[in-house]
């Protein structure tokens, strides 16, 4: 049996408008020595294109980032109504589709995929799903995300 959560439960299912982003040569290179990516397809054009890539290869986990250009960043807390101060950061995973490279168009369309209640309400467990297609019309992959609000009693 679930607990009643204080989050709108009626927003499960709700799916954002898409949003498209361009892939950025320079963003990419930067995230890339950021997470310590030493493959020359994510630094060197050249490397990545004699890989067969369309440019510049975006290293794993480059969708966070991506779905961070939003104009608002925490589109979800802000639908939701959730005040940031009380967000932990629960779980986040990814799987991966087509390369993303510089210059691609990403589009992303995100998904509330369930809000329930824990330990009395003390804690909400929000998941979210962000799905990325490319300009072919590709899945590049997409990305879960669940949020922890804590509700101190």
């Amino acid at each position: 049996r679930r607990e009643a959560a204080t989050i709108d439960t009626s927003y499960i299912g709700h799916v954002t408008d898409p949003y498209a982003v361009t892939v950025e040569k320079g963003r990419l290179r930067d995230f890339a020595r950021a997470t310590g990516q030493s493959d020359r397809v994510y630094l060197d054009e050249e490397a990545a294109q004699a890989a067969d890539y369309r440019g510049l290869l975006a290293p794993p986990t480059y969708l966070f980032s991506l779905d961070l250009d939003r104009e608002d960043p925490f589109y979800f807390i802000t639908l939701l109504k959730i005040d940031i101060a009380k967000v932990l950061h629960g779980e986040q995973a990814f799987t991966y589709g087509a390369p993303m490279c510089a210059g691609d168009t990403i589009t992303l369309v995100s998904k509330v995929t369930d809000i329930y209640a824990k330990k009395g309400g003390a804690m909400e467990f929000v998941h979210l799903k962000t799905s990325a297609t490319n300009q072919l019309g590709e899945d590049a992959g997409s990305m879960t995300r669940t949020v922890i609000v804590r509700h101190p009693q």
